[in-house]
């Protein structure tokens, strides 16, 4: 019986699963790494980050990390990817054996090349089961309590199920998966796409060419996967397409409104520099490029958004070289 949880991070994902848990009757810690936006936090009940939710009173709100993790049933990492393995090196000593990790960050770990659980794992060791929690789960939306799916996916069924009802709350419908590391790379990959969807909207390229772009990029997105032991189906699902289309034309995802601002104009530093929250796109897109290159995987919108992220190629030729591509047969997950 789950009494007490954690949550690691305090920015939108952390704030509306502490309001889930909450609703569940969970005695809630939230934790950031900043003490003045914990401060802050703590006495306001309203972030920044999203500032249409209140915090309900209840919700402890720590940048105490042995504070915060003492006596919890279990944790979930809603830190960004690039910063995981910073904080898990540090609360590892606060949490106890056999705790269950729950994670909900979706990125490429750049130095690396790791998914969040696999860093996870790094630091803490075999004592812990780890669970993904994924799928189209726009904060904004979900402050308002509206309806969203997502998988609890682990290769513990035991440990996917324990997560699964965790948030079984009325809002939120989980199923059950056993493919974390296809999750995990959908998760990640997605966001690679959902910048150049935006690209698309910024430039007023129409629908036609946005839904072109999704479908081509969920088809590199599956290869990849595939390549690197995930299953196919798992990119066809809640956490694949799902995910992948939430991400591409919802006005709240960050990596689509990066990607919009670029197509009207924008440098990436200014988009940035002003967003206030991490655009994981960008780092993964780095990553992406170094996997592709690995496993042999031909990513051409993820090459194009590497080119345009980090060699500053312009837009418009980057979309001539899509376009201008030799005709082949469709093919998906190959």
């Amino acid at each position: 019986m789950t009494s007490r949880a954690t949550i690691l991070g305090d920015g939108q994902m952390g704030l509306v699963l502490a309001d889930a848990l909450h609703e569940r009757g969970i005695e809630v810690t939230l934790w950031g790494p900043f003490q003045d936006h914990v401060d802050d936090l703590a006495s306001s009940r309203v972030s920044p980050r999203l500032p249409s939710m209140r915090l309900p009173e209840a919700i402890q709100v720590s940048g105490n990390k042995e504070e915060a993790l003492s006596e919890s049933d279990c944790v979930i990492n809603a830190i960004p990817t690039q910063f995981v393995r910073g904080v898990w090196q540090d609360v590892k000593p606060h949490i106890a054996d056999g705790v269950p990790i729950g994670c909900v960050a979706k990125g490429i770990e750049i130095e690396s090349l790791m998914l969040p659980t696999q860093i996870i794992e790094s630091c803490v060791g075999e004592n812990h089961s780890t669970c993904v929690l994924s799928g189209p789960t726009i904060a904004t939306e979900l402050v308002c309590r509206k309806p969203a799916a997502l998988v609890s996916s682990s290769t513990d069924v035991a440990t996917a199920t324990y997560f699964q009802d965790l948030f079984d709350v009325p809002w939120l419908r989980l199923y059950t998966h056993h493919d974390p590391l296809g999750v995990e790379l959908a998760g990640a990959l997605k966001n690679v796409i959902a910048i150049a969807a935006g690209i698309c909207d910024g430039l007023s390229l129409g629908d036609n060419a946005k839904s072109a772009m999704l479908s081509r990029g969920l088809a590199e997105i599956s290869r990849l996967g595939v390549a690197m032991g995930a299953q196919l189906e798992t990119f066809f699902g809640v956490a694949g397409v799902g995910d992948l289309a939430t991400t591409c034309f919802s006005p709240y995802g960050r990596n689509r409104t990066c990607g919009q601002r670029l197509g009207q104009g924008e440098s990436l530093k200014e988009i940035e520099s002003s967003m206030g929250s991490v655009v994981e796109g960008v780092a993964t897109t780095k990553a992406v490029r170094t996997l592709a290159g690995t496993h042999n995987i031909d990513m051409p919108i993820s090459e194009m958004m590497y080119q345009v992220l980090y060699n500053e190629l312009p837009l418009q030729e980057a979309i001539h070289g899509l376009m201008s591509r030799d005709q082949i047969e469709e093919q998906l997950g190959k």
